[in-house]
């Protein structure tokens, strides 16, 4: 369902062009004035306007670099005074909010821990409640959309309506080659319920390593995302936190120069050719729909059978022949393994959800 919140764009409050992509880029921390002022000069060198900093660092382990704290704020100071780029940096309490007000920072973002906290966002938007100040929200570390989505209605009700949203991955404990999991589909969701909130991609974090950048930006644009935030250091290897994930003002230059940057609508294109392969694969779905909904009275009819014949709902062996049965028929057909994995064992646990209401209708009828 879509959201009634009604956000300005991006374009509106971060830049004075309208050209995508917006790049957000600086360093994971602020480590001294020299890194900062160095930094920023050749980000703004290579038309990077925006500068990022964080100066309170949430680590996962004490006794790490939990940032320089307030004094950094007088170098991001610097940083606007010298080169005119706007500077914007993470806040995780109501007394990072106030201190950056005060500094005048431009853009405050909250990062994935603090929006998994309602008790904090809360605290945070009432902080800001009457201060025409833009906020970033990143997504929480978990892959859920409604407390991504609670966290923006939280700062919109306390009239905030220069939002946006940063999509950094989500933590999981499955191997991965990124360091949090994209997972595509959360942010598409989010997109299509608030279609108006600007999105940001966060490659760094997704990433973890400074090879992925490129390829998860590319990503990014190609959904149509509005902009990057990519941490940038003028040494990289030396960064005192997140030095994997980091880049050079010259080597983000050679992104962003590669990428390539595509367009809902090209002009002049006719979208005829589109319009009936869409119809097509909406014919596919209808498909698709009407064989679950046989799929499903046949897996009614099974829970009844089991339940008369006091079987067990689960039965590996049978889960197992039919997941590689499938794999092997997806293969013939040029689907990939995980995608054929993911779509049955989304079915499956259906399976198994209607047929465990089957075994105990009449245990919760008799309650």
């Amino acid at each position: 369902m879509e959201s009634t919140i009604k956000i300005k764009k991006i374009k509106e409050w971060a830049i004075s062009s309208t050209e995508k992509p917006i790049i957000i880029s600086g360093p994971c921390s602020a480590e001294t004035e020299k890194q900062v002022m160095q930094t920023a000069k050749q980000l703004k060198a290579n038309g990077i306007e925006i500068f990022r900093a964080g100066i309170w660092k949430p680590r996962t382990r004490p006794n790490s670099f939990e940032g320089v704290g307030t004094p950094g704020l007088e170098w991001l100071k610097q940083v606007k005074a010298e080169t005119g780029m706007l500077i914007s940096t993470e806040v995780a309490n109501v007394k990072h909010v106030y201190e950056s007000i005060k500094a005048g920072i431009d853009m405050i973002w909250i990062g994935a821990r603090t929006t998994a906290n309602p008790f904090a966002i809360q605290e945070i938007a009432d902080a800001v409640r009457g201060i025409k100040i833009p906020v970033l929200i990143k997504n929480p570390v978990n892959p859920d959309v409604e407390l991504w989505i609670g966290a923006i209605e939280r700062f919109y009700n306390a009239g905030i309506t220069n939002i946006g949203a940063i999509h950094r991955g989500f933590s999981g404990f499955e191997k991965s080659i990124y360091r949090n999991i994209p997972q595509w589909q959360i942010p598409i969701e989010l997109k299509t319920r608030i279609p108006q909130i600007p999105l940001i991609c966060d490659p760094s974090h997704i990433a973890g390593e400074r090879k992925l950048l490129q390829e998860i930006s590319q990503k990014a644009m190609d959904l149509n995302f509005d902009g990057l935030m990519i941490e940038s250091h003028t040494e990289p290897e030396k960064a005192w936190s997140d030095a994997k994930q980091q880049i050079t003002p010259k080597a983000l230059k050679k992104l962003l120069d590669d990428l390539i940057i595509r367009q809902e609508v090209p002009p002049g294109i006719s979208l005829e050719t589109l319009d009936d392969l869409r119809f097509r694969i909406d014919l596919c779905d209808d498909e698709m729909i009407k064989i679950l909904e046989k799929r499903m009275k046949l897996v009614h009819s099974i829970g009844l059978y089991k339940k008369e014949n006091n079987m067990t709902i689960l039965q590996p062996g049978r889960w197992d022949k039919i997941l590689k049965r499938n794999i092997n028929k997806g293969l013939q057909k040029n689907l990939k393994t995980d995608f054929v994995t993911k779509i049955f064992k989304i079915i499956h646990q259906e399976s198994i959800n209607e047929q465990t209401k089957i075994m105990n209708y009449k245990i919760k009828a008799k309650v």
